[in-house]
């Protein structure tokens, strides 16, 4: 049967016709342009765009001399990114800075601009063209775009976009970490074990929160060569740190009163499983544990956290949890979970005790 053809419903005088609202053609079309905001970002970033401006406004000209660019070209990348409020235009066409400019900026407490470059990678485009192929497939696209699994391929062909990752991270484990200090009550924790937790930032944090405070950082053993210099041999903190070459997927050989998972839990639940039940055999009765992670249907960013969870499917096949799916795998493994809190906008804290 042939159903009869449906005529064009009016909009709604209360949603497209609202004074100031984007029409939702205008709308679409400006998400389908979003790889040019990430590309204008980018390029600013790799430019230096943000650094080259001081707290005088200046003009494209002015800008394009200091950083040896055309101005004509400058002027219209300044242009869009004021669109998206990163810089704005004065009345005499003068560029200033936005608090979002200010974070590309090299020198800026809590600077974005490694993470807007990795962000941006090259090979990010290639990977972000082929989503619908790791939505049918439920898998990470990875390997069939470039050939290799996604960190062996930045070992190997791209060493330079390797070292940018390792920066990125330690820039965001640099920010969270402050804000877990802030979080965490030590409160009878005389040791610490951060597993799984990179070069250890975290850690160094609370043991320099916590002078009495002892600490073991568990990572694979490239990773905990290069450690936070604070917890390598002559660091302040060496004579309180342990560093312990491992794999948590297949052993913890650490004991502690309070043990530290961040952002380790998201690859595949099979390996999520054999962490925490590497966990529960190591850790004695009454331990803490607190995992912490970004979740994709409880934060204020929302974009933010779902871009990062498609981005793990791409990359690696993994994903960022709910709240419901990370409370059912610590529940299955046997962790008694008393408290689920806000570390910062990203981040949430699962408290939980070993029984």
């Amino acid at each position: 049967m042939t159903s009869a053809p449906t005529r064009p419903v009016p909009m709604s005088p209360t949603a497209a016709d609202a004074p100031g609202a984007v029409p939702p053609g205008m709308l679409l079309r400006e998400l389908v342009f979003g790889a040019a905001c990430a590309g204008a970002v980018r390029a600013a970033a790799n430019l230096k765009l943000a650094d080259a401006l001081d707290e005088q406004p200046a003009t494209a000209e002015e800008l394009a001399l200091r950083l040896g660019v055309e101005p004509g070209p400058l002027d219209r990348l300044l242009r869009a990114l004021v669109c998206y409020e990163v810089f704005t235009r004065t009345g005499d066409g003068r560029y200033a800075h936005t608090p979002l400019s200010r974070l590309l900026r090299a020198d800026e407490p809590g600077s974005l601009r490694d993470i807007a470059l990795w962000c941006t990678e090259p090979w990010t485009w290639q990977s972000w063209a082929r989503l619908d192929d790791a939505v049918r497939t439920g898998r990470s696209v990875f390997s069939d775009t470039f050939g290799k699994e996604f960190f062996q391929y930045l070992h190997d062909d791209a060493p330079d976009s390797a070292a940018l990752f390792n920066r990125a991270m330690t820039q965001s484990s640099r920010q969270s970490a402050q804000d877990l200090a802030d979080f965490l009550d030590l409160t009878g924790i005389a040791t610490a074990a951060d597993i799984g937790g990179g070069q250890g930032q975290a850690l160094a944090a609370l043991m320099e929160r916590h002078p009495e405070l002892h600490g073991t950082l568990l990572d694979l053993p490239k990773v905990v060569e290069h450690a936070d210099p604070r917890l390598l041999p002559g660091g302040p903190l060496a004579d309180r740190a342990r560093l312990v070459a491992g794999d948590c997927r297949i052993a913890i050989p650490v004991q502690a009163d309070l043990y530290l998972v961040k952002n380790i839990l998201e690859w595949d639940d099979d390996s999520t499983r054999r962490t925490l039940r590497n966990l529960r055999a190591v850790a004695r009765p009454g331990a803490r544990v607190v995992i912490v992670e970004n979740l994709v249907d409880d934060s204020p960013s929302m974009r933010f956290t779902t871009a990062m969870d498609l981005l793990l499917l791409l990359n690696v096949g993994g994903g960022k949890h709910t709240l419901g799916s990370l409370t059912a795998l610590i529940e299955e493994s046997g962790l008694l979970l008393e408290s689920v809190a806000p570390v910062n906008p990203y981040l949430h804290a699962f408290t939980c005790t070993v029984v």
